[in-house]
C-alpha cells in the first residue's frame, strides 16, 4: 500500500516540535536523569572477587580463571545428580520498576533468570555454546517487591556451564537497615543425612544464613535450605539470621529436628501421619459429576488435579485447562480455582497436577519431548501455584526396550529421560516439591516374576517398567501410591497369586513395597524396600470407579493387619509399619456420589489409629 504524503505542513510542525524541545530543557534533562540513574545492581557480577554475594547449590559453582569473558574470573557451574548446578543472589530493588538482567555464557545448556519478581519471574537459555554469547531477558518489579532473585544454572546431565559479565540494569533500592528476625521456622523432609528447612520471607533481607547448633552451616538466598552432611537417627538443632548490606538480624527462635535411620525422602514432610489422597477430575466430567475445588471436604491431604495430558503422544507437551461449561455446567471460573487452591494450601493441603490417566499416553522418547515435558509442566505449576506433580503414566507410556534387564542402570530412553525429566523438576522447586506416582500393579509388583520383554525376549515390555524410575527417585519421592485395582491376579513374596477385592491383596501388594524383592526372581537385582511414610495404598471410591472395590471393612483389615499386625488372613507380612502413610482413591468425584464413603471410612479409622 502506498505511503500517505506529508502535508506541506509537516517541516514546519517539525520545526515548532524541535523549538518546544530546546525551550523545554527541563523535562529533557529529567528524562536523561531518570534513565541515568539505572545502573548495573547485581554484586560481583563478573566474579572477580571469587564467589562473593552468590549462592551455588551443592558446591556445584566454582571460579575459573579460563574460559573468561572479561576480566580475570568466570563462574563454572557443574551439574551432577539431581542438581543442576544453581548459583544465585538476592538483589534489593525498586517496586514497580524495570529492569534488564544480562550476562555472557558458554559451555553445556545454561539458564538466566529472575524470581521473586512480584509479576512474572523471568528466564532464558542457551543450549551448547562453543563461545560466548549474551542471554538478556527482561522484567518490571510488583508493586511491593522490594528485592529479586537472580540466578545462572545448567541442566541435568549436561556438561559444565560458564558464566561471567552479569548485569542487572535498573534503579537500585539500597536498604537503611538491618532485617528483622525472620519468623515461621520449620523443618521439613529428613533424609538420613539432611533436614529440610523453611521459614517466612523478612523484608528488605537479601539473604539469610543457617546455623546448626549455633554455628554457621550454609547463606541461601531464598526462604528455605536443606542442611546436608548430617548422621543418622541425631536430633539436630537450627536458627537462621537474615541478611542484607546493613547487617545480619539476631537469630530466630531454635527448632529441632532428627535424622531418619536410613534412606531419604521427598516433599511432604508435613503431611498427616495418615493421609488421604484423592483424584479431583478437574479437566472432564464422567458418571460421577463435576466437584468444585472449593467443595473437596477437609478430609482430603492430597489433591491431584485429574489431568495434565499432552498434545500428542510423544510430544512431551503437556496441557491443562478446567473442564469446559458445555460439560461441566457447575464449573468455577479459573480465578476461583486458583483462589480454592490457595485456601486448601492455607489449610495444610497439597495440590499436585497429575499427568497422563489412561487416555493421555506420555512417551518421551528423545531428548526434545523431556525438555518440553519440564517447560510446560513447570507452566501449569506456576500457574496455577501448585505443590508439585504425580505421575500416573498407564497404559503403553512406559516400556522397556529389548536388552534394558537392570533396573538398576536403565537404558530405555522412554524411561531415561522420564527420570531426568522429574529429577529436573525437582531440583528446580527444591526440597517441598511434593512428587508422587500411580502405577498399576502391572508396572510394579509383576516384575517380581517378569521384567520387561525378559532375557531373551517374548514378554510384554511393560513388566515391570516403573521399577527403574521409582528407583532412581526413591529419595525425591513423597508418596508411591500403586493403583490396587483393575489388576489381574499378582503373585506375593509366598509365591501364591493374589487377586482384587478383598484385604489379602491390598496386604500382599503393599507387604512387596515395604519389604523389597527380587526382580525377575533374580537375587541379586533386589528392588529395595520403600520407607512406610512413602507408601499408600491405591483404591476405588465405588464399585463404579473401578475394577476391585473393596469394602470398608475390608479396607480397613488391610490397614490394621499392615500397621498393627491385626486382623490379617493367610498372608504373613514381613513386618510391622505403624508409620504407612495412608489411602489414595480414585477418586474424589465417585467418592462424593457414593455419600463419601470412602473418606468418612478412612477418617474413622486415622481417629482410632492416632
Amino acid at each position: 500500500m502506498e505511503r500517505t504524503r506529508r502535508p506541506a505542513l509537516y517541516p514546519r510542525l517539525v520545526a515548532a516540535l524541535a523549538a518546544a524541545v530546546l525551550t523545554a530543557g527541563g523535562l529533557v534533562a529529567a528524562a536523561q536523569t531518570a534513565r541515568a540513574a539505572d545502573a548495573d545492581i547485581a554484586r560481583n557480577g563478573g566474579f572477580e572477587s571469587g564467589l562473593t554475594g552468590w549462592s551455588c547449590t551443592a558446591g556445584s559453582g566454582s571460579v575459573v580463571t579460563t574460559p573468561v569473558h572479561g576480566g580475570g574470573g568466570a563462574l563454572k557451574g557443574t551439574p551432577a545428580g539431581n542438581d543442576n548446578a544453581k548459583c544465585s543472589q538476592t538483589v534489593t530493588v525498586k517496586p514497580d520498576s524495570a529492569y534488564t538482567l544480562s550476562s555472557w555464557v558458554r559451555g553445556g545448556y545454561v539458564y538466566l533468570g529472575a524470581s521473586g519478581t512480584g509479576t512474572t519471574d523471568v528466564s532464558t537459555w542457551t543450549q551448547s555454546a562453543a563461545d560466548w554469547q549474551k542471554l538478556t531477558t527482561t522484567f518490571r518489579t510488583g508493586p511491593s517487591t522490594t528485592s529479586v532473585t537472580v540466578y545462572t544454572h545448567g541442566w541435568y546431565g549436561t556438561p559444565a556451564y560458564y558464566a561471567d559479565d552479569l548485569t542487572l540494569v535498573g534503579p537500585g533500592g539500597a536498604p537503611e537497615q538491618a532485617p528483622a528476625v525472620p519468623t515461621g521456622l520449620k523443618a521439613g523432609s529428613v533424609t538420613s543425612t539432611s533436614v529440610a528447612l523453611s521459614w517466612a520471607p523478612v523484608t528488605g533481607a537479601t539473604g539469610y544464613t543457617v546455623y546448626r547448633g549455633g554455628v554457621k552451616a550454609l547463606d541461601v538466598p531464598g526462604t528455605s535450605a536443606t542442611v546436608t552432611g548430617l548422621s543418622p537417627a541425631t536430633a539436630y538443632s537450627f536458627q537462621v539470621a537474615a541478611t542484607n548490606a546493613v547487617g545480619a538480624s539476631a537469630l530466630s527462635p531454635a527448632v529441632t529436628a532428627t535424622t531418619a535411620t536410613s534412606g531419604g525422602g521427598g516433599g511432604g514432610g508435613d503431611l498427616p501421619a495418615h493421609a488421604l489422597v484423592g483424584y479431583l477430575h478437574s479437566s472432564f466430567a464422567n458418571g460421577s459429576g463435576y466437584t468444585r475445588m472449593a467443595d473437596v471436604p477437609a478430609s482430603w491431604d492430597v489433591i491431584n488435579l485429574a489431568f495434565g495430558e499432552p498434545t500428542s503422544v510423544t510430544s512431551g507437551d503437556i496441557r491443562f485447562s478446567l473442564c469446559p461449561v458445555a460439560e461441566c455446567p457447575n464449573v468455577e471460573s479459573v480465578a476461583e480455582f486458583k483462589a480454592a487452591i490457595k485456601a486448601k494450601q492455607a489449610a495444610g493441603k497439597k495440590v499436585l497436577i497429575s499427568i497422563g490417566g489412561a487416555n493421555g499416553q506420555v512417551q518421551l522418547s528423545t531428548t526434545a519431548a523431556r525438555d518440553a515435558f519440564v517447560s510446560s509442566v513447570s507452566k501449569i505449576i506456576d500457574e496455577y501455584g501448585l505443590d508439585g506433580l504425580d505421575i500416573d503414566f498407564e497404559g503403553h507410556s512406559l516400556s522397556l526396550n529389548t536388552g534394558d534387564t537392570d533396573f538398576r542402570n536403565p537404558t530405555t530412553p522412554v524411561v531415561v529421560n522420564l527420570i531426568s525429566a522429574i529429577k529436573t523438576l525437582k531440583a528446580k522447586y527444591g526440597a517441598d516439591f511434593v512428587l508422587t506416582m500411580a502405577p498399576e500393579t502391572f508396572f510394579v509388583q509383576l516384575g517380581y516374576q517378569f521384567y520387561g520383554s525378559g532375557p531373551w525376549g517374548g514378554q510384554d515390555p511393560r513388566a515391570g517398567s516403573y521399577l527403574p524410575v521409582i528407583h532412581a527417585l526413591r529419595d525425591d519421592l513423597t508418596l508411591l501410591h500403586v493403583q490396587d485395582y483393575n489388576s489381574g491376579p499378582i503373585m506375593g513374596l509366598d509365591n501364591q497369586y493374589h487377586s482384587m477385592g478383598g484385604a489379602d491383596f491390598h496386604i500382599a501388594m503393599t507387604d512387596m513395597l515395604l519389604t523389597g524383592f527380587p526382580v525377575a526372581g533374580d537375587t541379586t537385582k533386589v528392588f529395595p524396600a520403600l520407607r512406610p511414610e512413602q507408601v499408600a495404598i491405591g483404591l476405588p471410591a465405588s464399585t463404579q470407579a473401578g475394577n476391585g472395590h473393596t469394602s470398608p471393612a475390608e479396607v480397613n483389615k488391610a490397614l490394621n493387619c499392615l500397621t498393627k499386625k491385626t486382623d490379617c488372613g493367610s498372608y504373613q507380612t514381613h513386618g510391622t509399619w505403624p508409620a504407612l502413610r495412608g489411602l489414595m482413591t480414585w477418586s474424589i468425584n465417585w467418592d462424593r456420589f457414593n455419600q463419601w464413603e470412602f473418606s468418612k471410612n478412612f477418617e474413622q479409622w486415622r481417629s482410632s489409629a492416632g
